[in-house]
């Protein structure tokens, strides 16, 4: 009998981290005391397996949910990096990793600390190097090929850097600074969103004049066209589709003051990787951001004070369409006008994977997690965890031979 996809929870308030079967519910492990790195999220590398940093313990941690049903431990490895983690990101094969640091509770940039990783070096815990880049909060992918890169972009100067992976692993101890190999300029200082293409070896990086590309040739990078946002406003996300071959984001437009939030627009914005094809659908107000790639559909959680709802875009022959408005029940601390919609409020954490229709989507605060199956999105469950999910908790969506790992960039 083949086994069902596994739900990942994370309760990154609680510290807690649970694995479900689904689309029943059954808790098949749980691990006390991890706090997942929110904005880094869940990393999902081959062979079913998944990584994200535990902020408070300083450490990558590889799971292997399917592991226990043969014998393995859940947790793979656990290797020591630097924390707050901002980003985090892997090469084609998932064996050579890197981590990047951010605010975490503070509310200027403050650490310049990258971790590069290498899962498939002797000894355990695996191999693992911090050095000094650039103060920020940059983004991070890691380019494949001979000599893999890990390509960093950041803000205020916008730019791009790129390191070679096996001359960071060479590094001493004690944190000393490196020098990138290649340098690319950005022409936005306000870049927010990362995605990498592994089949062309392209890198993307969102700004507020459109995505920025980069790819790689001869052991650097070449800067390439930037893509359009196609109209007013700009994507903060980036995501690939590694079975369609599209890239996604959501592109915000209105007002921009944080508590005039319910009068945003909402745009969702895709690009075909190999067709070069672009095209936006509007969405609805309010507050749009993360979204999940399941088999045929593409999924947007929208948060607004007239209700939220869970969003479905078909992604088969043609342009994107929507297909479902799925309503969800309400949050009791969901964000209020004239407040902003991210600090001290409740939010969505929403998961699918390319490899099957289900789409999970958590009610923050309440400890529940709406269950949709695409191909019939009038029919939904609920499934509940013992605690509450503040902040939204996180979520990954996983199959026993999932495909998602062709988007190597956490989520």
């Amino acid at each position: 009998m083949p086994l069902p996809p596994r739900l990942l929870v994370a309760d990154q308030i609680a510290g807690t981290l649970r694995v479900l079967n689904l689309p029943d519910g059954e808790e098949t492990s749980v691990l006390p005391g991890r706090h997942l790195a929110e904005h880094a999220g869940f990393l999902l590398l081959p062979g079913a397996r998944a990584a994200f940093v535990d902020d408070r313990a300083g450490e990558l941690v590889v799971l292997d949910p399917y592991g226990p049903d043969a014998g393995r431990p859940l947790v793979e490895a656990a290797v020591p990096v630097a924390v707050p983690a901002e980003h985090l990101a892997a090469d084609p094969s998932g064996r050579l990793l890197a981590v990047t640091t951010g605010l975490g509770r503070n509310w200027e940039p403050w650490t310049d600390l990258l971790t590069a990783v290498d899962l498939g070096a002797p000894g355990d815990p695996p191999d693992a190097v911090r050095v000094r880049t650039r103060i920020g909060e940059p983004g991070v992918t890691v380019l494949g090929g001979p000599d893999p890169l890990v390509v960093l972009r950041h803000r205020e100067p916008g730019g791009i850097a790129a390191y070679r992976h096996s001359a960071l692993m060479r590094s001493p101890a004690a944190c000393p600074p490196a020098e990138p190999d290649a340098t690319l300029p950005l022409t936005d200082d306000d870049g927010h969103g990362d995605a990498h293409d592994p089949v062309r070896g392209r890198v993307f990086a969102a700004g507020g004049s459109g995505v920025h590309r980069a790819r790689r040739e001869n052991g650097t990078l070449i800067s390439e066209p930037p893509l359009s946002w196609g109209g007013p406003g700009r994507g903060y996300y980036l995501r690939t589709d590694p079975v369609r071959r599209l890239l996604w984001s959501c592109v915000r437009g209105g007002p921009p003051e944080p508590g005039r939030w319910p009068e945003w627009t909402n745009d969702a914005w895709w690009h075909g990787l190999d067709s070069g094809r672009t095209g936006r659908t509007p969405l609805g107000p309010g507050l749009v951001f993360r979204l999940a790639v399941a088999a045929g559909h593409v999924a947007y959680a929208r948060v607004h004070p007239d209700g939220d709802e869970l969003i479905l875009l078909a992604t088969g022959a043609g342009e994107p369409v929507i297909t479902a408005r799925t309503p969800l029940p309400a949050m009791a601390g969901a964000p209020r006008a004239g407040g902003t919609p991210w600090d001290g409020v409740q939010r969505r954490a929403v998961a699918a994977s390319p490899a099957g229709s289900l789409i999970a989507v958590t009610r923050g605060g309440h400890g529940e997690i709406e269950l949709v199956d695409a191909r019939d999105p009038g029919r939904r469950t609920t499934l509940t965890v013992p605690t509450p999910l503040d902040d939204g908790g996180h979520l990954a969506l996983i199959h026993p031979d999932d495909p998602g790992h062709g988007d190597p960039v956490g989520r």
